[in-house]
């Protein structure tokens, strides 16, 4: 059965960093797209970043020069750099996979406090 593990979440002050992790395993990877959303509290769900496994990447407006996404393809894992963090990115993030079809974490709580 395939999972999508997520660690790194946490409480940070603003303009703190965090790393998000995300391991897939119970599969060979077989898609082309790995990636982030969130969600925050009475909102909907919106996309964070994504990658290609030949590494184009596409970023949300409101995180472009602070985020930063990669992929290990060896380990099949996707890794979200956050700098610069901002009360208003306060979510759970979800990691994100296509493979024979789209794939779900189950979440990681951020907490920016102002």
């Amino acid at each position: 059965q395939v999972q999508l593990v997520e660690s790194g979440g946490g409480l940070v002050q603003a303009g703190g960093s965090l790393r998000l992790s995300c391991l897939v395993s119970g599969t060979v990877f077989s898609g082309n797209l790995m990636g982030w959303y969130r969600q925050a509290p009475g909102k909907q769900r919106e996309m964070v970043a994504t990658v290609t496994r030949g590494g184009t990447m596409n970023y949300a407006d409101s995180v472009k020069g602070r985020f930063t996404i990669s992929r290990d393809n060896a380990k099949n894992a996707v890794y979200l750099q956050m700098n610069s963090l901002k009360p208003e990115d306060t979510a759970i993030y979800y990691c994100y996979a296509i493979l024979t079809r789209p794939y779900w974490g189950q979440g990681t709580q951020v907490t920016v406090s102002s």
